[in-house]
């Protein structure tokens, strides 16, 4: 937020021009979160982690009961469980790998991380005539594995796993990232980078090195690009990015073949200077089907620090060699690759690259498209959810409280139809104060006062004002 003293909870709200629900995201400390438009907290799942958490109809939420200890595995969940409104567990699996765990012994691990969909929804959010079911018999999950490929690095490495299971947790289909290294198409040097340095985590014996750090896998669902004869977008066919290597690409389901992929290079082609580079990226998805955008990719660009190159001035080993201080939602054409929709910190009127970080999430976040054409914008390092018009006006705007002991991985809006346990709000408008006119109690009003000012003979005033340094990115 760039300021130390601010207000939390919900700070503005246009019942007019909102999609309103439930809004649900992970608390640290706390559990499932469940809040309404007016920032009330009206439900919560004490201690269900979730990486994410997700909702399907009937108020049911998905999670973990256990993350591993971080020295033991980096970033892994032990296991993805399904619990109904009352926290009473539904549905449950863990059994992928076995391990010993020093705190709690032999068992049998998920290693869930980051992301997973239920069967009848691509995404994991709202879509029209997309729901996940309660009777599910399919479930995509985002892994971990520890493997040893010295000719990527001598380093030992985590790689990450998509796995399919059917409801009774047999595994119908997997597809390993580091076996498809090649097709990346990645340089030399960056081989090289990642070969003495493959983002090596303090976990385990050795340390794991997340070389590519997948943070999201969801399927594209029905798409006119695939009803018009492009197989790359076969409906089955998934979508993921790598938060280290600045690079996005879609799985043929069929063949596991990478079938379409962008970056890290963003110089490659006019259409990707114009976008500019994807720099630590998160929730990367196709917009569903029955959405105003539909079969467009939507982007959280984190910007922060990511990338393998050469080693230069800011970067000693040739690891996170792009940055960028701050943040952008991306919206654009996977064909051609144009842009049709940004949010950044411009839209909050203020002056890049001065005030950048105005909005500027370097870890977490997503954003989610609403069926009214608005989107729904988790900036997850301040705790900030945005609800944000097509013409990139802030019609709802909610500061999580305790941000500072944690991150907000993932928020989602919720229909009040899927929650019928709880009886929906009347909707009240919130108008936050001119900025001008907010004070602490006690504080002195910091206004200018005609009682205090003297002219000063001979100035001239300011007119256009000097230009300023920096002007542009």
């Amino acid at each position: 937020m760039g300021r130390s003293v601010y207000p939390t909870g919900t700070v503005r709200y246009n019942p007019d021009k909102t999609w309103s629900g439930y809004t649900l995201f992970n608390a640290a400390g706390e559990g499932a979160v469940l809040i309404d438009m007016s920032g009330k907290v009206v439900h919560e799942w004490k201690d269900l982690q979730g990486f994410p958490n997700k909702m399907i109809p009937g108020g049911k939420v998905f999670g973990s009961l256990r993350c591993r200890d971080r020295f033991a595995a980096y970033q892994d969940y032990a296991d993805l469980t399904e619990v109904d409104f009352d926290g009473q567990p539904i549905w449950s699996f863990n059994h992928n790998q076995e391990v010993d765990d020093e705190d709690v012994g032999k068992g049998w691990v998920a290693r869930q991380h980051h992301d997973y969909q239920i069967e009848g929804n691509p995404v994991g959010y709202y879509a029209p005539g997309q729901d996940s079911k309660d009777d599910f018999n399919k479930v995509l999950l985002l892994t971990h594995n520890n493997v040893k490929k010295r000719k990527i690095s001598p380093q030992p490495l985590l790689e990450d796993v998509l796995i399919e299971i059917d409801r009774s947790g047999k595994k119908l289909w997997s597809w390993h990232i580091l076996d498809h290294f090649r097709e990346f198409h990645l340089t030399n040097v960056q081989k090289n980078a990642m070969f003495r340095d493959p983002n090596t985590q303090q976990s385990g014996e050795q340390g794991e090195g997340d070389i590519f750090h997948v943070n999201c896998a969801s399927y594209l669902g029905p798409n006119h690009w695939f009803d018009e004869g492009d197989e790359r977008f076969n409906p089955n066919n998934i979508i993921m990015d790598s938060r280290e290597a600045n690079i996005m690409w879609i799985v043929d389901h069929e063949s596991g073949k990478i079938v379409w992929q962008i970056g890290p290079d963003y110089t490659a082609t006019r259409a990707l200077r114009l976008m500019g580079p994807l720099v630590g990226m998160h929730h990367s998805h196709m917009i569903p089907q029955g959405l105003p955008g539909a079969g467009n990719i939507m982007v959280f660009n984190n910007g922060g620090w990511a990338g393998y190159g050469l080693p230069d001035q800011t970067s000693k080993t040739g690891m996170k060699t792009t940055r960028i201080d701050t943040s952008r939602v991306i919206e654009f054409n996977p064909t051609t690759l144009e842009v049709v929709w940004t949010f950044a910190a411009t839209n909050f009127d203020s002056k890049v690259p001065f005030h950048g970080h105005h909005f500027y999430s370097p870890l977490v976040s997503d954003a989610q498209r609403l069926p009214n054409g608005n989107t729904l914008i988790d900036e997850g390092t301040e705790g900030r959810f945005l609800e944000v018009t097509p013409d990139k006006e802030v019609v709802w705007e909610y500061v999580y409280p305790h941000v500072g002991e944690y991150l907000v991985y993932r928020a989602y809006r919720i229909p009040y139809e899927w929650v019928p346990q709880l009886t929906k709000e009347e909707p009240k408008a919130i108008t936050p104060p001119a900025i001008a006119d907010f004070q602490v109690p006690g504080a002195a009003d910091p206004n200018f006062n005609d009682d205090v000012k003297v002219s000063v003979e001979g100035a001239t005033g300011y007119g256009k004002g000097a230009a300023f340094c920096v002007d542009k990115l």
